[in-house]
């Protein structure tokens, strides 16, 4: 019997003999692309795949065979991506694209861009616009429908949107409106959020109704839990709220909205930062009707849809590890009209710039049936 340095031992031997075997594959895989190229075939070969697991399965106990799979996932994926290197092809679609959006962000952004938000003056995305752009010049749309359609239509330079909160979750519809638009992501902003309750009264125990919107209403759930004789009442925005409650005859009335709306609207601050979480952020979108890829973008996102069969998601989330991409979303919406089909949303960080990135892209786009590059930007916070 071995003790446990002998184990050790002998796991370190087969480790070194993998490594050079691994290393030898690597190579042989590098000649592969290079015959590839000659005859025009793609990099997947998924038939290939599912031919050397079948045959390797054949040599283990049934007891390894799912190990094994996903042993071999890590190890096509890097195969893949290796040869892709090798393989690629700058006069491609995606590569155009990508070289024209690097292009466009080189460009400087115009002073007084006329841009798109939903609500009214005071809504959180009218603040996080003035964030991105200083001074920009706002056009004031009721709905976040509204705000794509003015992008696609050349109404407006740019669309601020809020697409997802750190205690509240994604704003789902603003995922499902990024398929049905052709808009791209040039920005972000992760904006720090203080809900206040805004009131004309003097005092709480003067409120019988609180307005807002349903978002910042999940986000200081714990408040209204505190008070359940007060109603609450689901409108547009905060800043419609505001306005809202500083209606005349609404003296009982509250909103939850921010700080600059009490100013706007002449009410009083009753309580500060009543959301549930202390450091509440949410993250704003900036669209436009095509990519502008700055020099400092450190974010991309994509959507995309996969093949109905086993396997698709697992080799879709292999890439990240393969490529060391740190994934830092990823949505799921169901597809209109198919049952149990998912669009998928995906940021990761990277600077779309760089050619290792296209790669990737290149990796994500073969593995899917639909594909559209959102984007590559700039993610800031304040």
């Amino acid at each position: 019997m071995m003790n446990l340095e002998q184990l050790r031992a002998g796991i370190d031997t087969i480790d070194d003999e993998m490594a050079a075997l691994f290393a030898r594959r690597m190579s042989l895989c590098a000649e592969v692309a290079r015959e590839k190229r000659r005859g025009g075939d793609c990099v997947l070969q998924r038939g290939r795949e599912e031919a050397i697991l079948a045959r390797l399965n054949g040599q283990l106990e049934s007891q390894w065979q799912p190990a094994l799979r996903q042993f071999y996932a890590t190890i096509f994926g890097l195969s893949r991506a290796h040869q892709q290197a090798l393989l690629a092809d700058t006069s491609t679609p995606l590569r155009a694209e990508l070289r024209e959006a690097v292009a466009r962000g080189s460009e400087t952004v115009p002073v007084g861009s006329v841009v798109a938000c939903q609500g009214i003056a005071g809504a959180y995305s009218h603040l996080a616009a003035g964030k991105l752009f200083g001074s920009p010049q706002i056009m004031s749309l009721r709905t976040f429908e509204a705000v794509f359609r003015a992008v696609e239509r050349g109404l407006c330079t740019y669309g601020v949107l809020p697409i997802e909160n750190s205690s509240y979750g994604s704003v789902t519809h603003v995922y499902d409106l990024l398929k049905q638009h052709d808009c791209r992501i040039v920005r972000a902003l992760r904006m720090r959020i203080d809900h206040c309750l805004l009131s004309r009264a003097a005092s709480l125990r003067q409120v019988r109704e609180i307005f807002s919107h349903e978002q910042a209403i999940g986000q200081c759930a714990g408040f209204l839990a505190a008070h359940p004789d007060i109603a609450v009442t689901i409108c547009e925005n905060t800043a419609v709220a505001a306005r809202m409650a500083s209606e005349p005859g609404r003296e009982n009335t509250a909103a939850i909205s921010s700080r600059d709306c009490a100013a706007l609207y002449g009410l009083h601050v009753l309580r500060e930062r009543i959301q549930n979480e202390e450091r509440n952020e949410t993250r704003f979108i900036c669209v436009a009707p095509q990519s502008a890829i700055a020099q400092d973008a450190n974010r991309c996102s994509v959507l995309l849809t996969l093949p109905h069969h086993s396997g698709t998601l697992s080799a879709l989330l292999q890439l990240p590890a393969c490529l060391d991409v740190n994934l830092t979303k990823l949505e799921t919406r169901p597809v209109p009209g198919k049952e149990f089909e998912f669009l998928f949303y995906l940021d990761f960080e990277a600077d779309a710039a760089r050619p290792e990135t296209a790669v990737f892209l290149e990796q994500m786009q073969e593995l899917s049936e639909e594909f559209t590059f959102l984007g590559g930007y700039q993610e800031e916070s304040c």
